[in-house]
C-alpha cells in the first residue's frame, strides 16, 4: 500500500474514465480508472457522510444543516487553495500509460482525520489521512472532472445575497 500524497483527476474521452492518479512523478506513483458508477457513487454519498460527521452540524438544527455544510465546503475550499496548482494536469503519462481499475473507494473517519483508501484490481491501493477540508478538496476536484466529462451537469451556483437597502421607501397610493 503507498501512502497518498497527492491526487489528481484526468478525464479520459476515448476511455470515457476518469484516471485518479496518485503521487504523480514520484516514486510512488500509481494510478486507476474511477468509473461512472464509481465516481458518481462517491459524488451521491459525500454529502450525507459529510453532514453526519461534521460537529458544527450536529448541533444545529436539521433545517439549518444544508447551509453549514456550504459553509464549510466553501471554507475547505479555501483552506486548502495554497495546496493546488491550476493550468494542465502536471502528470507524466508515465503515471497514466497503465491504470488499473478501481474496486473500492472506501472513507473511514480516525478521530479528527478520515481515511481514504483507494483499491485497484490488483491489489494495489493508496491510502492517505486526510483532515476534512482535504477531502472536501479531493471532492471538489472529482466533481470538477466529472462535470467535465459530462456526467452530470454544472451545479447551479450560490444565490448572491441581496444588498442591504436602507433608504426609506417612498410609498403611493
Amino acid at each position: 500500500m503507498r501512502a497518498l500524497k497527492t491526487i489528481t483527476f484526468v478525464y479520459e474521452p476515448r476511455e470515457d474514465r476518469i484516471a485518479a492518479v496518485i503521487n504523480a512523478g514520484g516514486a510512488e506513483a500509481w494510478s486507476c480508472w474511477l468509473t461512472r458508477r464509481l465516481a458518481l457513487a462517491v459524488l451521491k454519498r459525500m454529502p450525507d457522510y459529510l453532514s453526519k460527521s461534521s460537529e458544527l452540524a450536529q448541533r444545529v438544527p436539521a433545517p439549518l444543516r444544508p447551509e453549514i455544510a456550504s459553509f464549510e465546503r466553501q471554507s475547505a475550499i479555501a483552506a486548502t487553495e495554497r495546496a493546488m496548482s491550476y493550468g494542465p494536469p502536471p502528470v507524466p503519462k508515465s503515471s497514466v500509460a497503465q491504470p488499473e481499475l478501481a474496486e473500492r473507494l472506501t472513507i473511514t473517519p480516525q478521530g479528527e482525520r478520515v481515511r481514504l483508501e483507494l483499491h485497484g484490481q490488483s491489489g494495489e491501493a493508496a491510502v492517505g489521512a486526510l483532515t476534512r477540508a482535504e477531502l472536501q478538496r479531493i471532492v471538489h476536484m472529482l466533481e470538477g472532472v466529472v462535470v467535465q466529462a459530462g456526467w452530470v451537469a454544472a451545479p447551479a451556483p450560490a444565490p448572491a445575497a441581496a444588498p442591504a437597502d436602507t433608504a426609506p421607501k417612498s410609498v403611493r397610493h
